[in-house]
This record gives structure tokens, C-alpha cells and sequence, in this order.
């Protein structure tokens, strides 16, 4: 709320400079009895709200367990949004990484592990959602490709939630961690270890991949498929529009105040701008800055088998909204790994990439269609 008031008092100060009425405070504050005023409003918000960080506060000690899918999905969105302030404040509300079933948490720990999961065998699929998401959600009209995998091709499947408003790559240094704790205390040898990534979720396998590999983890020496569902390999339409539109705000004197509410996005959702997957990316530089694509090219590695899929609006390969929109949020190309650049391109193998016509970004979670090219891949 206070972020509020000085939003508003920015533009009244920068609408009455340009009037033509000057002022010696500083170009965001406005004096006299109207600064006063705002002075006033501020008060009044900072013990507001202190009474709104108790409540949420309150909620957040809630237990987890205790939470039903309409909180946790309200948790999960907020934290998309806001992720990495939640985190850098120690707010309750931040979400922490880890692996779960059925909506809890599982210990990483072998007996533990075995207790939780009695039927778990050698052929293990980590899901990892997308932005704004978790791990209950991969469930969608009454389907989740993990349960489904499971079923009919021996999977046994494990659910990552995670903080999807932290940088891309703070989140892969983590799940490569976790990821290495996961294979080291499985009840039986790990023959196969395959990641199935929806949206961010890939970008986010990509990146604990190369943390991996470089730190000398055993997990990417067995890891034998990874699969792409509406990944933004190069970047997502909306976070590009966002940027832009941030620059117009900032063009005038009556609307630069407004791009500072683009600035609250977290960091997450600005990595989705071109892909961004590791700290290189990012470090040292102005994360809102309108500028050309600053990533490290990091290649597809040849030992793993990967896939491609995409949703497109369009009924058919060619037409207008195939064309444009792709799945609504991701374009066609981004999430077949396609680009002009032949350094930033993916090698995905065209028999390794499949587009689902008349389906949106969220329908990948549970059109018939796609769960049958994932199982026809993977079997």
C-alpha cells in the first residue's frame, strides 16, 4: 500500500512540474500542505499495513497440510509473482523446494523414502511445474500424466514444487542438489531417471542440468529423457509485451511513474523474457532494462534423449493464430527450441518434436493427445 501512495504522489509531481509549477523537493515528492497529505496517507498505510503482514503471517503458519487446493494454488501464484521478495524477506508465505507425493513432502532419506512410496521400482519421472504453479496442479480434468505414466509404463513419479518467482537459475543450483540427494537415497539403483517439464519447468530442468554436470553430480550421468510441455526455450510472448510496455510508461512525464508497478514482477517471470538459465544471464545487470538477448548458449547435451511439445491455438500448421500466438503465452517456435541464430537453436530431432493443434498452454496438462505422444516417446 505504501508502494501505492508513491506511485500516486510521483505522478502528481511530475504532472505539475510539467504545468509548469516547480518545487525544490525531490522530482517523486510533492511539498506543502499536498505533501503533508501524503505524508498523512502513509502513516495511516505503514500501521495498516503492519496489521496485513500479521494476518498473512498467521495464514502462512497454517498447516501445510491443512491448506485445500484453492489456498495452496493462491500461495503458488503469489509466489510466482512475488517469489523472490517473499524469499529475500524471510516471509513465511515463501515457498520452499522439495520433492512430494500426493501433496507432502518427502524426506530424503532411503527408509523414508521406501515408506512413502511402497511401490516405488527402478524407473523414477520427476514433474516440475511452471510459473505460478505447483505440484498438485499437474492434476487437470480429471488426468495427470504422471499417474497416467505410472500406470501404464512402470514409472514411478515425483512432484517438485518450488518457488517459481526466484531467478531460474537460483532454483537450479537447488534442484540439483536435491536432485543428487534423491538418486543417492532411492530404495533401489536408479535405471532410468527421465524429467518431464511444463512451461518454466523446463527452463528449470535445462539449468539444474548444466549446475549439475559441471559440479560432477552422478543424477545427469544416468538421466536418460528429458521432455519439454509448452517450454519457452527462447523466451515467452507476455513477459517481451511486459518489458515494452514498461519502456512506453516510461516515455512521458505523466506515465513513468506507472512503470514502477512493472517493476514488482519477481525475477522470475523477467528470466522468462529470452530464457534466461544461469547466473551469467543476470548478474550485474538491470533485470527490467529494455536491450537484446544476453544468454549463454547452453546446448542441448547428446547423451540425453529430449522432446519438444507445443500447443498452438491455431487449428492447423500454418494459419494466423499458429502463427503469432502459439499456445497463448508461448510461441511455436520458442517451444520447439527453433531460432534464426544457429548457435541458439536446440538440436531436438524433428521425430522428437510434435505440435498439438486447437490446445492452450494449460491444456497440454491434460489433453488425450499429448499424454499418447509422451507415452509412445517414453515407452
Amino acid at each position: 500500500m505504501a508502494g501505492l501512495v508513491d506511485l500516486v504522489e510521483a505522478m502528481h509531481q511530475r504532472i505539475a512540474r510539467a504545468s509548469g509549477f516547480s518545487a525544490s523537493t525531490p522530482q517523486w515528492r510533492t511539498g506543502g500542505i499536498t505533501g503533508l497529505a501524503y505524508q498523512t496517507i502513509r502513516g495511516i498505510t505503514r500501521t495498516a499495513g503492519g496489521s496485513l503482514d500479521a494476518l498473512l503471517s498467521l495464514a502462512a503458519a497454517t498447516e501445510e497440510g491443512e491448506r485445500g487446493p484453492e489456498q495452496e494454488a493462491l500461495v503458488a501464484a503469489l509466489n510466482g509473482v512475488l517469489g523472490d521478495y517473499l524469499a529475500a524477506s524471510s516471509n513465511p508465505l515463501a515457498t520452499p523446494m522439495s520433492f512430494r507425493r500426493d501433496g507432502r513432502a518427502l524426506a530424503l532419506e532411503t527408509s523414508a523414502l521406501a515408506a512413502a512410496m511402497p511401490e516405488a521400482g527402478t524407473r523414477v519421472l520427476v514433474l516440475l511445474h511452471g510459473l505460478c504453479m505447483n505440484d498438485r496442479q499437474w492434476s487437470r480434468d480429471g488426468h495427470d500424466h504422471g499417474a497416467a505414466l505410472a500406470r501404464d509404463l512402470g514409472f514411478t513419479p515425483v512432484y517438485l514444487r518450488y518457488n517459481s518467482g526466484l531467478h531460474i537459475s537460483i532454483n537450479g543450483q537447488m534442484l540439483t542438489r536435491c536432485l543428487e540427494a534423491l538418486v543417492s537415497q532411492w530404495p533401489h539403483p536408479v535405471e532410468r531417471l527421465a524429467l518431464l517439464g511444463h512451461s518454466m519447468g523446463g527452463l528449470l530442468a535445462r539449468s539444474a542440468l548444466h549446475y549439475g554436470t559441471r559440479a560432477g553430480h552422478r543424477w545427469p550421468e544416468i538421466l536418460a529423457d528429458m521432455i519439454f510441455l509448452g517450454t519457452p526455450h527462447h523466451g515467452a510472448t507476455l513477459e517481451r509485451a511486459g518489458n515494452w510496455i514498461d519502456r512506453a510508461l516510461g516515455a512521458t512525464p505523466y506515465t513513468a511513474p506507472l512503470a514502477r508497478l512493472g517493476r514488482i514482477r519477481s525475477a522470475g517471470i523477467t528470466d522468462m523474457r529470452f530464457g534466461n538459465l544461469v547466473d551469467e544471464d543476470w548478474v550485474g545487470r538491470d533485470r527490467f532494462a529494455h536491450g537484446p538477448d544476453p544468454r549463454h548458449c547452453l546446448p542441448l547435451p547428446p547423451t540425453v534423449r529430449c522432446y519438444a511439445i507445443a500447443g498452438s491455438l491455431g487449428q492447423k500448421s500454418g494459419d494466423l493464430k499458429d502463427r503469432l500466438v502459439g499456445d497463448g503465452l508461448v510461441p511455436l517456435d520458442s517451444a520447439l527450441g527453433r531460432h534464426p541464430d544457429a548457435d541458439r537453436a536446440l538440436a531436438v530431432p524433428q521425430e522428437r518434436r510434435w505440435v498439438g493443434y486447437a490446445t492452450s498452454h494449460l491444456a497440454l496438462l491434460s489433453r488425450p493427445d499429448v499424454y499418447a505422444r509422451l507415452r509412445h516417446w517414453l515407452a
